[in-house]
């Protein structure tokens, strides 16, 4: 499946796949429901943070996901013949404060086990330093460390093979952290092409050069960013000439990171650039959020509030770590509304848990009226509602998430799955 939309988008079709990155289960749930309803394919993605051999900070092990999404997509008669699982930023960068060797050697161990639990795709992240190290390492240590984790990789990989992606200018996981005007540099074609070159080297010198075929994906940054508060939209009228680099490899195309928040026409003119691969993670549970206040502020009007807002200051106040050092201490705005949605780690919380599911019980006891709902819901979420099946409350959550979703399922995406 994988293969021919990457074909096609080497072949000059404006053809992409959006690839989901998140284990927000309401996130999973609505995306998963609008591909089948398109019949449409997807990849989801766990990143190394989310999903590791410790538990990351969802608590599940890369077999735990599998399994997850699997049972997910079973229970919702969702084909899985459509879905793609996808490792993001593998690589030493979960423990980057530790010495490289130390790093290394558990990125070891999480690559193999996202192979063996059937991630199909692979993005080998070893682009930022790790204790003593530059912060940005150079295209031949990344491209070398890049190698040792595809040697382990192909030793535990299934039957049907493994897509890698790789690069070396990887936007940072979940968005800057700092407001920044102007423009976001692209990188440039003399930079694509020298990762290329390392990798190739690299592969080459450990005997992986049957691999190049399968490195499917290169992280090139097109101009495209989000920060607490600010996007940076896609210029539309430049092309950085990287599509040219990507059509010197076999097989290859580009992926774009950082793609949240961007305007509908940005993704057909990505896929048109050569970006087969567009993530977007933050942009959907930051809709997840909205639809939560949503009920919520319905609930105040209603006289029955559960006071999810305050509710969810308290969790962040507690326990700080997820949003300092990327937002203000006293901005409180960014914190419950931010665009890199540092709130997404907060809802696994017992009193966040208990908070949602108190909203989810008083909404499903007596349902909300249209004109009520017309105060908190824009009018497209409230007509997809309107379509989906099952409890009111669902169906907003699902709604609101769909909406942020639909851009990135563009044109006519058909094509053979083989």
């Amino acid at each position: 499946m994988l293969r021919d939309i990457v074909a096609r988008n080497r072949a000059g079709a404006a053809v992409a796949v959006p690839s989901v990155c998140s284990a927000q289960p309401d996130v999973l749930r609505a995306s998963m429901l609008r591909a089948e309803a398109l019949d449409r394919p997807l990849v989801i993605e766990a990143t190394s943070n989310q999903v590791n051999q410790d538990g990351g900070y969802t608590g599940m092990t890369p077999a735990d996901f599998a399994g997850f999404v699997w049972g997910m997509a079973d229970d919702l008669g969702v084909d899985r013949a459509r879905l793609v699982l996808g490792g993001d930023h593998l690589g030493p960068q979960a423990w980057r404060k530790l010495p490289a060797e130390v790093a290394m050697d558990k990125a070891r161990t999480l690559v193999a086990d996202y192979a063996r639990a059937g991630f199909a795709k692979i993005h080998l992240d070893c682009s930022e330093g790790c204790a003593g190290e530059a912060a940005q390492l150079p295209d031949a240590v990344t491209a070398q460390r890049s190698a040792e984790l595809a040697r382990v990789c192909e030793e535990a990989m299934p039957p049907e093979g493994l897509l890698y992606v790789i690069g070396t200018e990887v936007p940072p996981p979940g968005g800057a952290r700092i407001d920044e005007a102007g423009d976001i540099p692209a990188t440039t074609p003399a930079a694509a092409a020298a990762t290329l070159a390392a990798h190739q080297g690299a592969f080459e010198a450990a005997g992986l050069a049957e691999i190049i075929p399968r490195v499917a994906g290169l992280v090139v940054q097109p101009g495209v960013e989000f920060s607490p508060m600010q996007v940076h939209h896609l210029p539309m009228d430049r092309d950085p000439g990287l599509r040219e680099v990507a059509m010197s490899w076999p097989g290859l195309c580009l992926e774009a990171h950082s793609t949240d928040y961007q305007h509908p026409a940005a993704y057909p003119r990505l896929a048109a650039l050569g970006f087969a691969f567009q993530k977007v993670g933050p942009a959907l549970t930051f809709a997840y959020r909205e639809a939560l206040y949503a009920l919520d502020a319905a609930l105040v009007i209603a006289g029955r509030a559960v006071g999810l807002i305050e509710v969810m200051e308290e969790v962040m106040q507690a326990d700080p770590g997820y949003w300092q050092g990327h937002y203000a201490e006293g901005d409180r705005i960014a914190r419950h509304a931010g665009l890199a949605d540092r709130i997404r780690y907060y809802w696994p919380a017992p009193k966040a848990q208990a908070a949602v599911a108190e909203l989810r019980a008083r909404v499903s006891e007596a349902p909300l009226p249209d004109p009520l709902l017309w105060q908190v819901f824009a009018p497209a979420v409230l007509d997809r509602a309107e379509a989906l099946s099952g409890p009111q409350v669902q169906r907003l959550i699902d709604a609101q998430i769909q909406i942020a979703l639909d851009p990135y399922f563009f044109g006519d995406q058909g094509g053979s799955d083989d």
